[in-house]
């Protein structure tokens, strides 16, 4: 490709990437400020509660909802890692135990 055409095609792609970005920028300040994107009052969705398990976690955010299960008797790798390096220790660190002497 000759330097010509480089830089006309860079300039084509700059040009469409600009119309895109202020296209973006002014649909999002025209119905910011118009009002045209306000709620409609509709049917509210409602979910039935369910009980509550212990070994489950929920993330919920306003686009996304995350369900996490634990196992029943689940160690997380920090705390088994961290047990691992204790047990070279015999489970205590050197100033940690006072031996009441």
């Amino acid at each position: 490709m000759d330097p010509k055409n480089v830089l006309r095609w860079n300039k084509g792609a700059s040009a469409v990437y600009a119309l895109g970005i202020w296209t973006m920028v002014g649909s999002y300040f025209y119905f910011k400020y118009t009002g045209k994107c306000d709620d409609l009052p509709g049917e509210v969705c409602t979910t039935p509660v369910k009980e509550k398990n212990p070994n489950e976690v929920v993330y919920e955010t306003a686009h996304m909802k995350s369900v996490i299960v634990y196992k029943k008797d689940f160690v997380p790798y920090r705390i088994r890692i961290m047990n691992f390096i204790e047990s070279f220790n015999n489970g205590t660190a050197s100033g940690d135990k006072d031996d009441g002497k």
